[in-house]
């Protein structure tokens, strides 16, 4: 193994684990533009030059590190060399309150893989015949503007810029406006044609956000998995708003059989997902977010949102439980006197990842880690969404407490070397 690299990856982690930490929530809050983010945007291209690769932004916020081939140019005068470039990376922005792993472990081992592949390369181990790239998503999480995975959709057009641009955050700044105030001509924006077109391929390395690896069918005698598995799919999933409206009034001097009250008909909504998600197998479905109008302890609310994530493996199932949901919502609301609306703000179908690639990284880092499984996920990246457009695999590292969004979330220090080990070879052997 080549340890003195390998045991960069805890280095860099380490060297951002106090950015954007949550004193409130615990864990990382880091949402895209904030000053965590754009510190460790910051971080990121510093790290990246330091290896000689060449930064760049493009027209949709994605951070792209190009390593090119020896005698090429830079930046326009490099792309032809570029095209069919081999691609890696992940995000750096996170839920409220998130963990240490979900995006950074991506980018930190990208530039460790890196690191490995330049000194194989200078000393005759590795000859390569198309460029590398490290990428970095922007918005992966949707946790400011409420679209996950949004630099890569706008990038292989997955969702309108107009669409896009008009999002708001909490404060009630548009994506647009933020994105004018960094930089970026929101005119611009939307499906790069021409960025596409220099991937060749895309992997993604990225924490396992469940138990799949720790599931008694992969572990030892010491109840320990295999550090490492390779992503054969993403569930289709989506998320939906409810807004519940009923009469907003004064919590002191309205009788209860007086009220029309969405807060109480969003509670019994709450409890019928739940309810309704568990009756059908492998379905998943979460309210996370609620809002009420005007939000007022003495006060009763005028207008519920709250916000539905749906997932499945089969398309068709996904869409008959938002159906079933939104119906019982429409005679919970009307019970209540109150009415409700439904939004569709983003849907994604499940993803098989590209075959061959999937072959190929079973393959490489059978070396590192022998017997890696197959495992799909039921959490979005943004590898999802870029196989639409060109072929993408996954790696999932293994994730003790099974625990993601949330501080709990874990890596150990040996599985990210091995990991790191397992991305340079995969690398190395598509290159």
């Amino acid at each position: 193994m080549d340890r003195v690299n390998t045991t960069r990856v805890n280095a860099l982690l380490r060297s951002i684990e106090d950015t954007g930490r949550d004193r409130r929530r615990g864990g990382y809050s880091r949402p895209v533009y904030s000053t965590a983010e754009l510190d460790l945007r910051q971080w990121f291209t510093a790290e990246a030059s330091r290896r000689g690769l060449s930064v760049e932004t493009d027209r949709n916020g994605i951070l792209w590190a190009w390593w090119d081939l020896p005698g090429s140019g830079a930046g326009s005068d490099a792309a032809p060399e570029r095209r069919g470039a081999l691609v890696t990376g992940s995000h750096l922005d996170s839920v409220p309150g998130g963990g240490a792993f979900d995006g950074p472990l991506g980018v930190a081992s990208a530039l460790a893989a890196v690191d490995i592949l330049q000194e194989r390369e200078s000393t005759g181990g590795m000859l390569r015949n198309r460029a590398l790239a490290v990428a970095v998503f922007p918005e992966e999480e949707g946790s400011r503007f409420g679209v996950a995975c949004l630099g890569s959709r706008l990038l292989t057009g997955a969702i309108e810029p107009r669409k896009a641009l008009a999002l708001r955050d909490a404060d009630g700044n548009t994506f647009a406006d933020i994105s004018r105030a960094h930089g970026l001509d929101p005119d611009a924006m939307g499906r790069d044609d021409a960025t596409l077109g220099l991937i060749g391929d895309f992997v993604e390395l990225h924490v396992e956000q469940g138990r799949g690896l720790n599931t008694e069918e992969f572990t030892d005698a010491a109840g320990r998995g295999p550090a490492l598995a390779v992503a054969g799919s993403v569930l289709g999933h989506g998320r939906w708003r409810f807004s519940i409206s009923g009469q907003g009034n004064h919590a002191g001097t309205t009788l209860m059989a007086d009220r029309s009250d969405p807060m109480v008909a969003a509670a019994q909504l709450i409890v019928a997902v739940r309810q309704t998600a568990a009756a059908q197998a492998d379905a998943r479905a979460t309210v996370g977010r609620l809002e009420p109008v005007p939000g007022g302890t003495n006060v009763i609310a005028s207008r519920v949102d709250l916000w539905l994530d749906v997932r499945h493996p089969e398309d068709a199932v996904t869409a008959a439980l938002v159906e079933k949901i939104h119906g019982q919502a429409q005679k919970i609301a009307a019970f209540e006197g109150c009415s409700v609306q439904l939004t569709e703000e983003t849907l994604s179908g499940t993803v098989h990842f590209d075959p061959a690639l999937q072959r190929a990284l079973t393959q490489s880092v059978a070396r590192t880690v022998p017997g890696a499984p197959v495992l799909a996920t039921g959490a979005g990246h943004d590898a999802g969404v870029l196989a639409a457009s060109v072929p993408t695999g996954m790696l999932f590292v293994r994730n003790p407490s099974g625990i993601s969004h949330s501080p709990e979330e874990y890596v150990e220090d040996d599985d990210a070397e091995i990991v790191v080990q397992a991305l340079a070879d995969v690398l190395q052997d598509l290159l």
